[in-house]
């Protein structure tokens, strides 16, 4: 299994190509779409590329849920996460880390949680 710097680095050389983004943008704790830009479609890139790169397969919203926290899902009111809401996140994205979305629950601050570290220890799991 590679190291956690070798996890990194990998992780950091898709991103650079999926994002067109330099390699310096890519720290732990960039966020995918507010520090390097990322779109919904990129992330169907990203998770084709990181497949690629580890040999591993990641079923569709493994990785990124999709409408983790819907409108219509119980998990939203007055326009944040509720606790419910949180705890599923907790339950569908293991490998975030949630408790600075808990601090702010605001729907608009969960894009927060797709950092490079998250992707990090996603992958770390997966070759587990």
């Amino acid at each position: 299994m590679p190291s956690q710097a070798e996890i990194f680095d990998t992780v950091r050389e898709v991103l650079v190509e999926a994002l067109g983004v330099d390699d310096d943008e890519v720290t732990p704790q960039a966020t995918l779409n507010g520090d390097l830009g990322a779109e919904s479609i990129d992330f169907l890139d990203i998770v084709f590329r990181l497949e690629k790169a580890f040999d591993i397969k990641i079923p569709r919203g493994e990785l990124f849920p999709e409408n983790l926290v819907a409108a219509d899902s119980g998990y939203i009111q007055d326009g944040k996460i509720t606790e419910a809401g949180l705890e599923e996140l907790r339950t569908k994205m293991p490998h975030a880390d949630v408790s600075k979305l808990a601090a702010d629950p605001r729907v608009e601050n969960i894009s927060d949680l797709f950092t490079v570290d998250m992707i990090c220890k996603f992958v770390a799991n997966k070759l587990k």
